[in-house]
């Protein structure tokens, strides 16, 4: 590689590293990647041809055919000789294939989730405390009151849509997109636990989880991370013995030993 094929770039100002120069090969993959983003391509997608899309990052063809390689390698891009280049299809992963063989009236599997949801909402709940912004707490907060107004009418369906908007709220308010992305991923699964595993939840809990939502929100508005944290834990813990408890019923009628 010669010297015309590397940039120089300065380290973002936040981090304080040095990095000096930069291969052209690996800026032209960064900026492949931020123009897919930008343009809104899904995988499947075709790219605009090597000349385009070398005068859309501003960076040789050289350069770019090095770095549509380097993406086609990482599994990025896909180039289909004479069709183009194109955004490819992600593999499955190991966590893809769990959501796959997720079995939703399975108490074990049942119980893997929440301890997971009550590590991840956790969190969530105390970066949120951190960092919301007003129109997130806003936000927040409006689900939590609409879902106090469904368990008040008994309304299910109403609850848990706002039981949603409320838990996704305070992913968005993390400001982490992995955060964010993997809530609505096992909220996905719980969805699938209501639907399948028990087809509803009893509408006496309604109303405590409403309370905690309306609890857990104003904990955020005023910052209070740890309260905001152990507030979720416990909402989390009581929606957790709730989905068993009715599981065992289901599993074994008139059994309530694990309840």
């Amino acid at each position: 590689m010669t010297h015309s094929e590397k940039i120089s770039a300065p380290a973002p100002a936040s981090t304080g590293m040095v990095r000096g120069y930069r291969p052209g090969y690996e800026v032209a993959a960064e900026r492949i990647l931020e123009y897919v983003v930008r343009a809104g391509l899904q995988p499947g997608d075709r790219l605009p041809t090597e000349k385009d899309l070398a005068d859309e990052v501003q960076m040789s063809r050289t350069v770019v055919r090095e770095a549509v390689k380097i993406l086609s390698a990482l599994g990025r891009l896909s180039v289909q000789k004479g069709r183009g280049i194109y955004v490819a299809e992600p593999e499955q992963s190991s966590w893809q294939q769990s959501l796959a063989n997720f079995l939703p009236a399975d108490l074990r599997q049942v119980d893997e989730l929440f301890e997971f949801r009550r590590h991840l909402e956790t969190t969530t709940a105390n970066l949120a405390a951190q960092r919301a912004t007003p129109a997130q707490v806003k936000a927040v907060r409006e689900a939590a009151q609409q879902s106090a107004h469904a368990a008040q009418q008994g309304d299910i369906d109403a609850f848990t849509v706002a039981d949603e908007a409320f838990h996704t709220g305070i992913a968005a308010a993390a400001a982490n997109m992995f955060f964010a992305s993997t809530v609505d991923a096992v909220r996905r699964l719980q969805r699938q636990v209501m639907t399948i595993g028990l087809a509803g939840i009893a509408g006496g809990s309604l109303q405590v989880a409403a309370e905690q939502h309306e609890a857990i929100a104003e904990a955020i508005a005023a910052g209070e991370t740890d309260r905001a944290e152990t507030l979720m834990a416990e909402h989390i813990d009581m929606t957790a013995q709730q989905f068993q408890q009715e599981i065992w019923r289901r599993v074994v009628p008139g059994d309530d030993s694990h309840a």
